[in-house]
């Protein structure tokens, strides 16, 4: 198989959502995972897309494992662990469709990834574009994201982009200043970024989307995209800036993956040649399908 065209870095977990208040849906996600499955979908022929984890050899890994090659996803650098079994997580949703999770992964993997487990490959020059999340940098010790930032700097002088999403989740830290300090050293490694501004609001203090461009432009990024919600996108570069609104959603089920799904197509557009505005309409067009079903990853058939 070709190397692909995007590298992917994060962490898959069971996905359990309540249908009622006793009945739970099986899922398998997570918010890499969900950029990797709508990037995919949405490049179609025009690239591949590899995921980089680490699962175990039980079941559930087996049927993420099955799923992620159904969607045509290279699982070249996915370790598999003896006797490991992936982290688990809960959704409830309100009645406006907003979703509240309980976690239970301290054992996943996926958190040893690039500390006690290596992925078989960690040359990424071979790769047009590296993705991760600040959630990937939230998984592990502070000896895997030093070298996880090795591996970004190294590909990155061989010509690999990377794109980050902040992706702030303030429980997945030990403090606020911890996050901030992993982020920023991030995004001084990033091409593009495409945070939402709320997590940017949590994270940074930013009282508004413009705040958070001017930031991202200081620390060096050449390519911006912040989500604002129902409002859509603002999509900057060094000089400019320009707002690119929603389509109104008729109902919203679930807003689980519409952040991760918006990346997803956003990315496969801009690596098939659309520039970046017409990169964020596809970004805006396929979460605003993402929202109006239950669950993060949505059905091939319901894809727009």
């Amino acid at each position: 198989m070709a190397a692909p065209t995007v590298a992917i870095i994060g962490e898959c977990m069971v996905e359990l959502r309540h249908v009622d208040a006793n009945t739970l849906a099986l899922g398998y996600a997570g918010d890499t995972l969900n950029t990797a499955v709508y990037l995919a979908r949405s490049i179609g022929s025009g690239g591949s897309v590899g995921y980089v984890t680490a699962v175990g050899d039980d079941p559930y890994s087996d049927a993420m494992l099955a799923g992620w090659a159904a969607d045509g996803i290279d699982i070249a650098r996915v370790v598999r662990v003896p006797g490991a079994h992936p982290g688990l997580y809960l959704i409830r949703v309100n009645d406006a469709g907003e979703r509240s999770f309980t976690y239970y992964r301290s054992e996943s993997p996926a958190r040893r990834l690039f500390d006690e487990i290596q992925p078989p490959d960690t040359d990424f020059s071979n790769v047009a574009l590296i993705y991760l999340s600040g959630i990937t940098l939230s998984i592990l010790s502070d000896k895997g994201r030093n070298t996880l930032w090795t591996v970004l700097e190294r590909a990155r002088s061989r010509g690999t982009k990377v794109a980050f999403d902040t992706n702030y989740r303030p429980a997945g830290w030990p403090d606020r200043a911890a996050a901030q300090e992993a982020v920023s050293r991030t995004l001084r490694l990033a091409d593009i970024a495409l945070p939402t501004f709320d997590d940017e609001q949590a994270l940074f203090d930013d009282d508004a989307p413009t705040d958070c461009i001017s930031r991202l432009r200081g620390l060096g990024v050449g390519e911006i995209v912040v989500k604002v919600g129902a409002a859509g996108c603002i999509v900057a570069d060094a000089t400019s800036e320009q707002t690119v609104a929603t389509t109104p959603v008729v109902r919203v089920v679930d807003t689980t993956a519409a952040g991760d799904s918006f990346n997803g197509a956003y990315l496969a557009a801009r690596l098939t040649g659309r520039d970046p505005i017409a990169a964020a309409r596809a970004g805006n067009r396929l979460a605003g399908v993402v929202i109006g079903h239950g669950g993060a990853i949505i059905a091939r058939d319901a894809m727009p």
